[in-house]
């Protein structure tokens, strides 16, 4: 064998060019593909280009309006009073209430081409955050989950999967890889000092295993083991030096402020903090987005919170050298109606999921790039329709999952991670 090739070298992202392997390899390449090292050299290159990564999903809660987001229609009677101010991305215009994230446009992408197929608020949160309907018995995980499943270390002393406010569940993929619910931002969980250390937590960690056999000899062992893993993986996050990243210790009066003084520019800085830390998927939400009435009246303050602590995250991320390995997405469940309802004593704009929009950018998602257009009425898709699975594609591709793998329920049936979708190739690097 050659030699060389026992010193091989990956670039940044965990990858061989096909250059360097040729060089490397030399006249002995043909007799190397039939040993089969090419494909064990791609499998280690591919666990080297999945570390350290992560995903922030920003959620806001009750499907705000394209209209007043990032695909105004100013001069419409459908585009109501809202006006539009320009981007860093040339010919891309913003509504009025975003001028931070304008001015940031040209560092993350913009999909103004969403296609859902639910319009229901429950409905329509499980697929933004699963990718898949909610339809039968089976229940799809988080993509969080899926996250923690494929690229978290499962003996972290953090959870791999932390979601500030309640969330979708990790469906079929059990407790292991569950999100680890916060209901106050900067502040440590609940429940996390332990009244008892040493020895004696030990010995009550034994006997609650010789109490979950009688769950085993029932035939219950899948719970009495999810029980135990529960109460390992509480143990251990009460002894770990990292708890202090659910906190907002040692950050500067200036980074705070940066951030805003509110609960979501704190959750924000939290999720930061916790990628840093480690933690491989953090969901943030803001809600107060269900704006069938007052819609002008509550629109300035709801996307001002987002628009100040997203773009500091945004900012913090890319200084600290995190982004390159972090995606961000900021999306709701699904988007407005173009037409304006008269509901009385304020009009607002109801549930509407035939196109919405949606930011992402980070890892290996390009910035500057919008995909996809509307109408000038904002009723139709004129140009690249986007389906939530070509986004859930995009989403794996991006933190080097594949996306057709295929998951084995607990009954035994295969289920792909993206059944239908295709990566969206504008946006990726």
């Amino acid at each position: 064998m050659n030699n060389n090739l026992l010193h091989v070298n990956l670039n940044a992202g965990g990858e061989i060019t096909r250059r360097n392997l040729l060089r490397l390899a030399g006249g002995g390449f043909a007799s190397l593909a039939g040993a089969g090292f090419l494909k064990s050299l791609g499998v280690n290159a591919e666990e080297l280009k999945r570390q350290g990564r992560s995903c922030i999903m920003v959620f806001l809660n009750g499907a705000p309006s394209q209209m007043e987001t990032w695909d105004p229609k100013p001069g419409h009677e459908n585009g109501g009073p809202t006006k539009a101010i320009q981007t860093a991305i040339p010919g891309v215009e913003f509504a009025e209430y975003w001028p931070k994230l304008a001015k940031l446009a040209g560092e993350f992408s913009v999909i103004r081409s969403m296609k859902g197929k639910e319009a229901a608020h429950e409905r329509g949160r499980f697929h933004l955050r699963t990718g898949h309907r909610l339809l039968g018995p089976t229940r799809f995980p988080h993509f969080g989950s899926l996250v923690a499943h494929k690229l978290g270390d499962p003996e972290s002393d953090i959870p791999n999967f932390v979601s500030l406010g309640n969330t979708v569940s990790s469906g079929f993929l059990g407790v292991e890889v569950a999100p680890f619910i916060v209901n106050q931002a900067g502040q440590l969980p609940a429940n996390v000092k332990a009244m008892q250390t040493g020895a004696r937590q030990q010995r009550r960690m034994e006997l609650l295993s010789l109490q979950d056999q009688d769950l085993v000899a029932a035939g219950a062992k899948r719970i009495a083991h999810e029980h135990q893993e529960l109460y390992r993986k509480a143990s251990k996050l009460m002894t770990s030096l990292r708890l202090k990243a659910f906190t907002l210790a040692g950050e500067s009066d200036k980074t705070k402020q940066s951030y805003g003084g509110h609960a979501f520019g704190k959750s924000c800085l939290v999720a930061r903090r916790l990628v840093e830390a480690g933690v491989p998927f953090v969901e943030v939400q803001r809600g107060g987005w269900d704006m069938h009435q007052n819609l002008w009246q509550n629109i300035p303050k709801t996307a001002g919170e987002v628009d100040q602590g997203l773009s500091a995250l945004w900012g913090d991320l890319r200084d600290r050298g995190l982004l390159e390995k972090t995606l961000v997405i900021c999306l709701g469940e699904f988007g407005r109606t173009p037409k304006i309802n008269q509901k009385a004593p304020a009009v607002g704009r109801d549930h509407w999921a035939k196109n919405f929009n949606l930011l992402i950018g980070g890892s290996s998602i390009q910035g500057g790039v919008c995909v996809g257009e509307t109408s000038s009425d904002g009723l139709e898709i004129t140009d690249r329709p986007v389906s939530v699975e070509d986004l859930f594609a995009t989403m794996c591709t991006t933190m080097g999952m594949d996306p057709y793998e295929e998951l084995i329920t607990p009954e035994g049936r295969p289920l792909q991670i993206v059944s239908e979708g295709f990566e969206v190739s504008e946006l990726l690097t």
